[in-house]
């Protein structure tokens, strides 16, 4: 069958370019294959990606996300190689509150009319990522819809499979009043709250993509676009030394909505604000947007991107880890008696 030219072609003239997606994938099939872990049987390009399942006594763990409007932020700064970065660690996260490691990612990008420049930066984070946090990018989806999307944008999202010994599942069901919670730090917005972010500090202080951020020497583009964290390594190498009781990602909803997620329902946590340093985007955000103190721990992670509950007597191991980790973790609270919620102070 004759290969119909772009000129000749009715559904590329209607915006969506059959052959630019498939040069998009194969040029990007390279870099996939170096994420191959030791359970891939499959190479990209199959109807389905096929993973070995893990052992006996093994529990599966699942969770899908977006980068959200984080997306705009990278389309005006013309950088999309860290927003993979972003979802793939984001993921990463989620599972890793359970006790679960990373096996496999699976990613979707939908756009009104796909780049290939574009799409390979965005696969380059992905795959990084996934290099570094151990697991396989297994495949995904790749969805050009001309009249859903804005031309020149895209969305991002991603599922990650993840396996715990059913034995180490971690559910917060055994925190208890007395316990301490310590805070490792974020490195930035990470994926939440830019809508807000956004009308901040592009509408009401009216800065420039290429701007000087305030209070630091980073332009705009680099504090805004700063990547998501993954807490993996640091994390695991708690858990081989102490028993965890709980953790969170704290993402949208911030500490206020997240900890309490972990909670058991006779308890509360108990957070001290000064016990950390605010970093400076989030303070040009409350002072220049005129946003309530409180509000901005509701929206975004105020400069704490994970927190664990780890037993009183387990403290001193747990920092010891972290900091060995080269983590500036601090503890930021404790667990007391009360009805599942989160008290801030001052």
């Amino acid at each position: 069958m004759a290969k119909t030219s772009k000129k000749d072609s009715a559904y590329a003239r209607a915006g969506v370019d059959i052959d630019e997606m498939m040069d998009g994938l194969t040029a990007v099939k390279r870099m996939v294959k170096r994420t191959a872990t030791k359970g891939v049987l499959s190479d990209i390009g199959s109807f389905g990606g096929l993973f070995e399942a893990p052992s006996k006594g093994h529990v599966l763990v699942a969770s899908t996300d977006g980068v959200g409007t984080k997306l705009k932020v990278a389309v005006m700064a013309g950088r999309h190689d860290t927003v993979g970065r972003d979802l793939v660690n984001h993921c990463v996260n989620d599972i890793l509150v359970q006790g679960a490691s990373p096996l496999f990612f699976l990613d979707y990008v939908g756009t009104a009319r796909l780049s290939g420049r574009i799409f390979c930066d965005v696969v380059k984070g992905l795959c990084r990522a996934c290099r570094e946090n151990g697991c396989a990018l297994l495949g995904g989806e790749t969805a050009e819809m001309p009249g859903l999307y804005p031309r020149g944008e895209y969305d991002l999202v991603g599922t990650i499979v993840g396996s715990v010994e059913k034995k180490k599942l971690i559910t917060g069901e055994s925190v208890r009043a007395g316990d301490v919670i310590i805070g490792l730090p974020s490195s930035g917005l990470h994926t939440n709250g830019y809508s807000l972010a956004r009308k901040v500090v592009f509408e009401r202080a009216r800065l420039k993509i290429g701007d000087t951020f305030p209070g630091t020497r980073k332009s705009v583009a680099d504090v805004l676009l700063a990547p998501h964290r993954s807490y993996l390594k640091a994390v695991k190498a708690v858990m081989s030394e102490v028993r965890v009781r709980g953790m969170a990602h704290i993402t949208g909803g911030g500490l206020v909505d997240n900890l309490p997620r972990i909670l058991p329902p006779d308890t509360m946590a108990l957070i001290d604000r000064e016990t950390w340093r605010v970093p400076p985007v989030f303070r040009f955000i409350q002072e220049r947007g005129k946003v309530d103190y409180d509000e901005m721990f509701r929206v975004f992670n105020m400069g704490i991107g994970y927190v664990l509950v780890v037993k009183k007597r387990d403290v001193a191991t747990a920092i010891g880890v972290l900091r060995a980790k080269r983590e500036r973790a601090v503890i930021i609270g404790k667990v007391a008696k009360g009805r599942k919620r989160v008290s801030l102070s001052p």
